[in-house]
């Protein structure tokens, strides 16, 4: 259960959220919004068979650009106990899915938590995947220890004011990088199955956005002076103008083509090694899913 108070991210909103909600919109009870096989996260976790993908509702973060804003910021989704969130795992792997992937689960974790024991005590044997935005407590992430294969965190700013002006994140970079490296501290360097499925490790994703290249060097910098040179970095050239994003001039254009190149120039420039990158047409509306709650009800 969530205590009495919640303190589950960065935000220590500090209420009871079995009769109120905190920042995020969200009582104490797990929401979501669709489950279904997901075909374009990063090959190693999608593959030929889809990730389980369970997209939960309410978010701890405000971002203007949100490509998933009827379910982060309109709060689109349905009620569901930690049982039924096992019976939903269950039935994914049934279908063939290679991971469970929890998308935007930060402020449902105790119960989370609860959905990924009992799913396991009834026999769920595939990978777990933590498709967070890293504005994390690490008191949080200490929790899932054991129970977490695989970390799957954006790293999306360096600098606070750019932080509050996107996302009203205060201090994301602070709080991101010590929840990626307690990530990284429970599972470590990546492992593959003979398919190059991911059955353990972290992907850092980062989101490259337009006239904002000094936030992605110095956020691989970081990765490189901080991290295994194992570790993969997904470096993502999808950046559409949703949502609110065209109330920002600077905001209300895709990446040109240019600032992706630079920015993976850099990505070799400083040794690292491993990575993904994304074509043309990921920028699309056509990669954002259907929230219609398949898979829940």
């Amino acid at each position: 259960m969530v205590s009495e108070v919640c303190n589950i991210c960065p935000r220590n909103c500090n209420v009871d959220r079995s009769t109120k909600v905190g920042f995020c919109g969200m009582s104490s009870e797990i929401h979501v919004a669709k489950a279904y096989l997901h075909e374009w996260e990063e090959p190693c976790i999608s593959g030929s068979r889809g990730s389980g993908t369970v997209f939960f509702t309410g978010c701890n973060l405000r971002c203007v650009f949100c490509q998933n804003y009827k379910i982060s910021q309109e709060n689109f989704g349905v009620s569901v106990s930690p049982e039924k969130l096992a019976d939903i795992f269950m039935n994914l792997e049934k279908t063939g899915a290679h991971n469970i992937n929890l998308v935007t689960p930060t402020i449902f974790v105790p119960k989370i938590k609860e959905a990924i024991i009992i799913a396991r005590n009834n026999g769920l044997s595939i990978p777990i995947v933590y498709n967070s935005n890293a504005y994390e407590s690490v008191e949080s992430l200490r929790s899932l220890e054991g129970l977490i294969d695989i970390y799957l965190p954006d790293l999306k700013y360096y600098s606070n004011e750019v932080a509050v002006k996107y996302s009203n994140a205060p201090h994301y970079f602070e709080y991101a990088t010590k929840a990626i490296l307690e990530m990284y501290r429970q599972v470590g360097d990546p492992v593959f199955d003979s398919d190059g499925i991911m059955k353990r490790g972290i992907i850092i994703r980062h989101l490259i956005l337009p006239g904002k290249l000094d936030e992605t060097k110095r956020i691989l910098k970081w990765i490189k002076d901080n991290l295994s040179n194992e570790v993969y970095v997904s470096l993502m050239g999808q950046y559409t103008p949703f949502y609110n994003a065209n109330k920002y001039q600077e905001l209300n254009r895709r990446i040109s083509n240019r600032e992706y190149e630079e920015a993976i120039e850099y990505f070799f420039e400083l040794g690292l090694e491993n990575g993904f990158v994304q074509d043309d047409e990921s920028a699309s509306e056509s990669f954002i899913p259907d929230f219609d709650l398949e898979g829940i009800l």
